[in-house]
């Protein structure tokens, strides 16, 4: 009987041993990818696949080194904000584009500060917030009035460092909203020179008996050129066809993109294009070389980054990673 029960322990000891193994191999496989998948995240720029020269040029880091700075922003909804800026600004004496951004439902600044990073590297100084529910454009308009104030205090490393006549504006998902908004129903939206979007929260989702005026915006009232994206994938996309469908709407389908670039006035610049086979929550990191190109166009003047949206060879009409492009209000 004592072999018998001298047995069992060991043979249980041995299980649980092995058992133990089992669950530190599982766990050290998960912590592996969870690395890989941080690594991937916050260098998502080494792992994309642009369709053209231009493309990759840009969504490759640019020459600049990149340093970062936090403010309290001394209110509980915006909690902080957050600049990211060509490091040798302190030294240099020369002024920087800026590029806001507003951002995507439930996704602050802090959870995307490679896509800052990138925007930097590229000569610009990029700002944001930690505001979850940007749509009103109002954490955009008091992001860019303390960095208007950054750049007109003696004491502060940002004094005389922006370039006032180059000021852009960019955002993602609700954040599209947001940008739009900070434009066209904010006091200081007339600073802006240029506008893009991501995936914009359709104007279905705006209406009073679904997610709230609040969500509402008058894309019309655009005056500066507008760039605009989203996705072939379904979240986007969906199966509706236009407002009034009731099941099937896509957050930003083809329908309202079509739309909303068609509701821009035909004399403002504005392209519009859809990227083949992501969705939603790709697109913040998908079309950042299209994003730079467009500020480095549009606020330093990059005639080379100019060539992929307008004249007669315009590499997106043709790159193979997007459809349903068009472009009008030729610069």
């Amino acid at each position: 009987m004592k072999t018998i029960f001298k047995f069992a322990t060991k043979s249980v000891k041995i299980i649980l041993i092995a058992f133990g193994i089992l669950v530190a191999l599982i766990i050290g496989i998960i912590a592996v990818f969870l690395l890989v998948a941080n690594y991937k995240n916050t260098h998502y720029w080494k792992y994309a696949t642009p369709g053209g020269n231009i493309e990759a040029h840009y969504t490759a880091l640019g020459p600049y080194d990149v340093s970062c700075v936090e403010f309290d922003a001394g209110n509980e909804t915006y909690q902080k904000f957050e600049i990211w800026y060509p490091s040798e600004m302190k030294d240099s004496g020369a002024a920087y584009p800026l590029v806001i951004m507003a951002n995507g439902t439930g996704v602050k600044a802090s959870q995307y500060k490679a896509v800052f990073q990138h925007l930097a590297s590229w000569g610009f100084i990029v700002a944001g917030n930690e505001d979850e529910n940007s749509r009103t454009g109002a954490s955009s308009s008091a992001t860019l009035d303390y960095l208007l104030a950054l750049n007109a205090d003696q004491n502060s490393e940002f004094y005389g460092r922006i370039d006032m006549d180059n000021i852009g504006i960019g955002g993602h998902s609700q954040g599209g909203v947001g940008a739009i908004n900070a434009v066209t129903a904010q006091d200081n939206g007339r600073l802006y020179k240029a506008i893009y979007t991501a995936s914009t929260t359709s104007p279905y989702w705006g209406q009073e008996n679904v997610f709230g005026l609040e969500w509402s915006y008058d894309i019309s009232a655009i005056n500066i050129p507008c760039f605009m994206v989203a996705g072939t994938g379904f979240a986007d996309a969906g199966t509706a066809e236009d407002i009034t469908a009731t099941e099937g709407q896509g957050i930003c389908p083809l329908w309202a993109l079509s739309e909303s670039y068609a509701a821009i006035p035909a004399a403002v610049p504005k392209v519009m294009a859809r990227e083949v086979d992501k969705d939603h929550g790709d697109m913040l990191c998908s079309s950042d070389g299209y994003m730079t190109a467009w500020f480095m166009y549009w606020l330093k003047g990059d005639e080379a980054a100019g060539t992929a949206f307008f004249g007669e060879n315009a590499e997106l009409l043709s790159n193979s990673n997007w459809q349903d492009a068009s472009v009008g209000g030729q610069p």
